[in-house]
């Protein structure tokens, strides 16, 4: 008999498994479980290992677009806490009682950027360059990934969505698959977050953005889940990120880890808040 079984279904299953051969493999010590952005990815794995190293408390972390990963913590209703790229992820995670509010703490801030292949072999310098060359964008999905929601918006305040969707050609599944266009040199530039240029500074140059093309700043935000059993086990853990330790991991990863350093990009830029996307991004296709 064959059995035919969908990606969130063996998901589900792949959890499952994971803790209860970690608990017949006689692993001591807690175990948290943690489904994050993939935004902040190479920070909070070393700040996991940081931890544990510390603590003795071993920290899972699931990676993917903070859209994707919050369905999946709906669904599977296994894990400890919820780390999206961005605020409008956790305002969606509050709304449907998947973290507890009182636990949401401010980790580390983003920066929007303009980020192209080691050279620059496309030209493009500024914001602009992007409507006026004959190039191919790349960006996050704006539906499932925080910083495709950041692109769009960073396009529809400085009056260049239109110009610009028609060299968009693709839309990435997470931040690392996005800024992964620009280090293998798949697009001419993506719109993405600052940061990424430092995850592989050979291969990816930053342009940065000028003030006042940056409406808003993101930060990641983190919240215990309301179907963890370890609520304090693991606001030691969102503790140890917000330490002067974990400000340091992030601060050398490239990250902003105070609003006063992110806001020496763009001073009067919005922190927080919402953005709705507009019609032609949520019809569900693909530009």
């Amino acid at each position: 008999m064959n059995y035919t079984f969908r990606p969130a279904v063996l998901f589900v299953l792949c959890i499952g498994v994971f803790l209860v051969t970690g608990a017949c493999n006689g692993r001591k010590g807690p175990v948290l479980e943690g489904f994050c952005g993939s935004a902040g990815k190479p920070a909070l794995e070393e700040c996991a290992r940081a931890f544990e190293e510390k603590t003795g408390i071993r920290v899972n972390l699931h990676f993917s677009g903070s859209g994707t990963m919050l369905a999946k913590l709906k669904m599977s209703k296994k894990g400890d806490f919820y780390i999206p790229g961005s605020p409008d992820y956790m305002a969606r995670a509050r709304k449907e009682g998947i973290v507890i509010p009182e636990t949401e703490s401010k980790v580390a801030y983003l920066v929007p950027a303009i980020l192209v292949p080691a050279g620059n072999p496309g030209e493009v310098r500024e914001l602009p360059d992007l409507a006026g060359h004959e190039s191919e964008l790349g960006i996050g999905n704006p539906r499932a990934v925080c910083v495709g929601l950041y692109a769009v918006e960073v396009l529809e305040e400085n009056g260049l969505l239109d110009d610009v969707r028609v060299r968009i050609a693709v839309q990435a599944r997470s931040c690392s698959a996005t800024a992964s266009l620009a280090a293998m040199d798949q697009v001419d530039a993506i719109l993405g977050w600052r940061v990424f240029g430092k995850w592989q500074p050979k291969k990816i140059d930053i342009v940065s953005l000028e003030s006042g093309n940056i409406p808003r700043l993101a930060y990641i935000p983190a919240a215990v889940s309301t179907y963890s059993d370890n609520r304090e086990l693991v606001e030691r853990f969102i503790g140890f990120l917000n330490s002067p330790q974990g400000r340091e991991i992030f601060t050398e990863w490239g990250y902003a880890a105070t609003e006063r350093a992110a806001r020496e990009y763009a001073p009067n830029a919005d922190i927080g808040g919402r953005y709705e996307l507009p019609a032609a991004f949520t019809s569900g296709n693909d530009l």
